[in-house]
């Protein structure tokens, strides 16, 4: 009788890497996440238009506030590098080019994720 069964059965969500599944969640997460946290960001943008430099950093200072912009650019950094993943290993065949790009993509994103996560405490913390 397993003669007659699909030998595609048992690969059936493992993907290529046994972690494709994963990766596209994560990617359809953070898309949603970003979708709820720009919202947020236009509103606060919109009612930080005609404020001076001292009532934006009050505004950004707030507890709320800092903890969205964090997370914001979190998730922004966080999405943007599972996505130029998928572009580099979907167009860089060079299989140590590709390796060394994904390292450095995701490198450059948690540096700068740091970078922003710093700059929202400094002010924050200060303010």
């Amino acid at each position: 009788m397993s003669r007659f069964r699909n030998p595609a059965r048992r690969a059936i969500g493992l993907g290529s890497a046994k972690s494709g599944a994963q990766h596209w969640w994560m990617q359809r997460m953070t898309a949603v996440a970003l979708i709820a946290l720009c919202i947020w960001f236009v509103v606060m943008l919109l009612s930080m238009l005609h404020a001076d430099y001292a009532s934006a950093h009050a505004v950004l200072a707030r507890p709320w506030n800092a903890a969205l912009m964090i997370a914001f650019t979190s998730a922004m950094f966080w999405h943007a590098q599972l996505g130029l993943a998928v572009v580099i290993e979907d167009y860089v065949h060079t299989r140590w080019l590709e390796f060394s790009l994904i390292v450095l993509v995701k490198l450059f994103a948690v540096l700068f994720a740091i970078a922003c996560a710093l700059a929202v405490l400094r002010i924050a913390l200060a303010g």
